[in-house]
């Protein structure tokens, strides 16, 4: 009863704390007063008050880089408010005067995206999952249907959808281990579905209301004018994607046929013939692009720097880092309890001879894994072109913003929840029906088609070369 009893109070304290804003949390130029305490402002307050509390209060229960992510969270919503109330004292500006405008809440977003960068944190998940969400303020950047994005209320629930991710990974970690970090995510959820989705439905369901007698926006140099605000720095890169996995391998499918000799489930793949390609095939239609032209920032930013390592910490975690051009790393004394962390590695392969907790491959390129069996998961983050194959069992496989990756599955490993994101040429190879038989490849979709029938979206894959 008394732990309820504080609960409560602490989130009132919070709300209390978020509503003072009212009277001086914001400075705003031009000193019309009357702009801040407009109904729409007023609400602004309101909503910061019911849902970012519980953010808050969890995020100091936690600390470290989870409060200091919620931090950032804090101080964008405290900028939007800003930039809300200018709204209703300046004319609607032209392209370049509102790159200009918004640049303020640009440079929180980009400050929270900084944070997610590097190498992987305990919270990464979390930093994630709060970096992506702040995509969902952008929707103060509408002007109109030719714009270039969706409307306001659809623009808060698609950020939401990239954050969900992470957050539902945040879910099931902690679900049984450390109920702060659960309400976090909960709370990260509720701020924006059902809080600032109905925020922006109740007073900008067409986008904000420039003011038509204020001042005008002030533009940026014309020899540099400030982009508008890009989604998260990960989405990019200065790299193009691979070639399509259908075709010919040469290379790292080489040194995993050499090294699963006997029994390996690459033995009897075929060479794809000119009548087998996509492009010549009558029956195939809306083949899927190569890749974007500008590729994936995670995908090509393997670590340079550092020493290499291939070690044991603390007993239970094996990391791997910065090997370049090794085709014989093998890790052989591992067990159940251990995790393996493979980062900034390029033109390897690893070889991991035993069972292990789980496995992290982080922004690596050219690398390719071989590993028995996993208790947890193996995940794939911000990688380029890399091949992993399970000779056991993995009761989860995740990619996420990783261009180009193989995947070679036994028979134990066929029932592998695979989960994918913001990742493009995902093929996954499985055993024949037969016995020594070929294998099946077959390509996870990357795109979709949105149909509206019957009072809702029907969703169906494109088709994809290689299936």
């Amino acid at each position: 009863m008394e732990e309820k009893l504080i609960e409560r109070l602490e989130s009132a304290v919070a709300r209390l704390e978020a509503l003072s804003l009212r009277s001086g949390g914001v400075a705003v130029s031009g000193g019309d007063d009357s702009a801040a305490t407009d109904p729409s402002i007023v609400a602004f307050d309101d909503f910061i008050g019911t849902f970012f509390g519980r953010v808050s209060s969890a995020a100091d229960k936690i600390g470290g880089q989870v409060l200091e992510v919620t931090k950032i969270l804090e101080q964008a919503l405290n900028v939007q408010k800003e930039l809300l109330i200018k709204i209703k004292q300046t004319r609607k500006p032209d392209l370049a005067g509102l790159a200009e405008f918004i640049k303020p809440l640009n440079e929180v977003i980009m400050k929270a995206n900084a944070m997610t960068e590097g190498r992987r944190s305990d919270f990464f998940n979390h930093l994630k999952a709060a970096a992506d969400s702040l995509t969902a303020l952008a929707w103060i950047a509408y002007t109109g249907k030719d714009c270039g994005m969706s409307m306001p209320i659809a623009h808060v629930e698609e950020s939401w959808q990239m954050a969900e991710f992470y957050s539902n990974k945040i879910l099931v970690q902690y679900r049984s281990k450390d109920p702060n970090h659960v309400e976090w995510a909960k709370a990260l959820k509720d701020l924006y579905l059902p809080g600032l989705r109905d925020y922006v439905k109740s007073h900008y369901p067409l986008g904000p209301v420039w003011s038509t007698t204020g001042k005008a926006t002030a533009s940026a140099p014309s020899k540099a004018p400030a982009p508008p605000p890009p989604p998260p720095a990960s989405l990019f890169s200065s790299e193009s994607s691979q070639p399509s996995s259908s075709k010919p391998k040469e290379g790292m499918a080489a040194v995993f046929q050499e090294i699963s000799s006997g029994k390996s489930v690459t033995t009897g793949l075929k060479k794809v013939t000119d009548d087998m390609k996509t492009k010549n095939r009558a029956d195939r239609t809306g083949v899927v692009a190569v890749a974007e032209k500008g590729g994936r920032a995670g995908a090509s930013s393997f670590s340079k720097a550092g020493p290499p390592k291939l070690e044991l910490q603390m007993g239970r975690k094996w990391v791997v880092e910065n090997q370049i051009g090794k085709k014989n790393l093998v890790i052989d004394d591992c067990d159940a309890k251990q995790s393996v962390y493979i980062f900034g590695c390029k033109d390897s392969v690893l070889q991991i001879q035993g069972k292990v907790n789980n496995i992290t491959i982080d922004k690596c390129t050219k690398m390719g894994v071989v590993f028995m069996d996993v208790v947890a998961a193996c995940e794939i983050v911000n990688c380029n072109g890399v091949e992993v194959q399970c000779q056991g069992s993995a009761p989860t496989i995740s990619v996420d913003n990783t261009g180009g990756c193989q995947l070679y599955l036994s028979k134990d490993s066929l029932g592998a929840s695979i989960t994918t994101a913001k990742s493009s040429e995902i093929n996954v190879l499985v055993p024949g029906a037969e016995p020594g038989g070929d294998l099946a490849e077959h390509a996870l979709p990357q795109q979709f088609i949105h149909a509206f029938k019957d009072g809702q979206f029907e969703t169906t894959p494109v088709s994809h070369s290689g299936g």
